[in-house]
């Protein structure tokens, strides 16, 4: 039988987000005025079924995408916590998904796919909008896309986490995250981080740190509220500088934030962190919601199998997503949600990739 996120009535989430919302910015917000174009084409409405999933494009008329994001609008009261995402990834068609044979599974892509999926409940204002971020640069002027995938996680309030590791002599620019299938409503990716494959960062279980560089993987981590197991699978990808480019001259800085919560059943939480003065240009980002210490140790699950990722985009210091045409994007919001249970010991995370003028 298939499960999905629990839930309960209680106040909805424009109340929640006003009284929870937290912003931790590094510095002064740097605004990249050249290289970097968020494109946006708004909000898809959906899913409209239980057990379902929907999926947004964003493209990018001229330039490359570096990395990308989703935002969702829930709705209020207990069906709200029937909205999550499923994906957010890369494309090279604005359909087609990398989901077969792993590592390098495309080159020089230009579309980014929003992915939003239900639990067991819906509501008219569901809705998901995709962020593409699209950059030129004449330094780094080829990407490839890299895949690694994980059968799981196949049981309840357990993760499954897979790491994709750029090929040597490339710079990770940023990455993504989707699991499958649709219909296990529980199922849900609940991180997506850059990181390192080496041993201080347990090979990809450990995220990157605030003011870390160049780091050259990137994580995807799957939760299974307690749904069936068939077939489940969790896909990072990691959105990497071409081959033969000489990458000396760019480096990616790392800026992360992590707050408290949210803890209270059907609950919401926003984190926002910035590029500081120095670090160049946002050309990406990330986000999780887990059992907190993510940089330090290894990824643990949040405090409830219900809890889920809303968002993950490019904003303004207050959180608020940027509009489509924007080249001026400085920060990274995730926005975090409980499902209907309290979530104790439950943290959300943001992360920013900044590129220097290298890029």
């Amino acid at each position: 039988m298939r499960n999905f996120l629990l839930r309960r009535p209680v106040v909805g989430k424009a109340l929640i987000v006003g009284a929870l919302l937290a912003l931790s910015v590094p510095g002064t917000a740097y605004a990249n005025t050249v290289g970097v174009t968020v494109k946006t084409p708004g909000a898809t409405a959906g899913p409209v079924a239980a057990f379902s999933e929907i999926s947004t494009d964003a493209a990018c008329a001229s330039g490359l995408v570096s990395g990308g994001g989703i935002n969702q609008a829930i709705g209020t009261g207990s069906s709200s916590n029937g909205n999550k995402i499923n994906g957010t990834s890369p494309s090279p068609d604005g359909s087609t998904e990398y989901l077969g044979s792993t590592g390098v599974v495309g080159t020089d892509v230009t579309h980014w796919l929003g992915i939003g999926g239900s639990g067991g409940a819906v509501n008219a204002s569901f809705s998901s909008t995709p962020y593409a971020m699209c950059f030129g640069s004449s330094l780094i002027n080829h990407t490839q896309v890299v895949m690694n995938k994980l059968a799981g996680p196949t049981t309840g309030s357990t993760v499954g986490l897979v790491t994709a590791t750029c090929p040597a002599n490339t710079r990770l620019l940023g990455g993504g995250a989707r699991i499958t299938p649709a219909d296990i409503g529980s199922l849900k990716p609940i991180a997506s981080f850059p990181t390192f494959n080496n041993s201080a960062h347990g090979y990809g279980q450990k995220a990157a740190a605030d003011g870390e560089g160049n780091p050259d993987s990137w994580s995807a981590v799957g939760w299974n509220g307690g749904g069936g197991n068939s077939d489940n699978t969790t896909y990072a990808y990691a959105i990497c500088s071409g081959n033969g480019i000489n990458i000396s001259g760019a480096t990616v800085k790392v800026r992360h934030s992590e707050v408290s919560g949210p803890t209270a059943a059907t609950a919401g939480q926003t984190v926002t962190v910035g590029c500081g003065g120095g670090d160049g240009k946002l050309i990406g980002g990330g986000a999780a919601i887990s059992g907190g210490s993510v940089t330090t140790t290894n990824f643990t699950g949040p405090g409830s199998q219900g809890d889920h990722l809303n968002g993950s985009y490019p904003s303004d210091s207050g959180g608020n997503p940027v509009a489509d045409g924007t080249t001026t994007a400085a920060y990274w919001s995730a926005t975090t949600h409980t499902g209907g249970v309290s979530s104790p010991s439950t943290y959300s995370d943001a992360w920013a990739l900044c590129a220097d003028d290298g890029v």
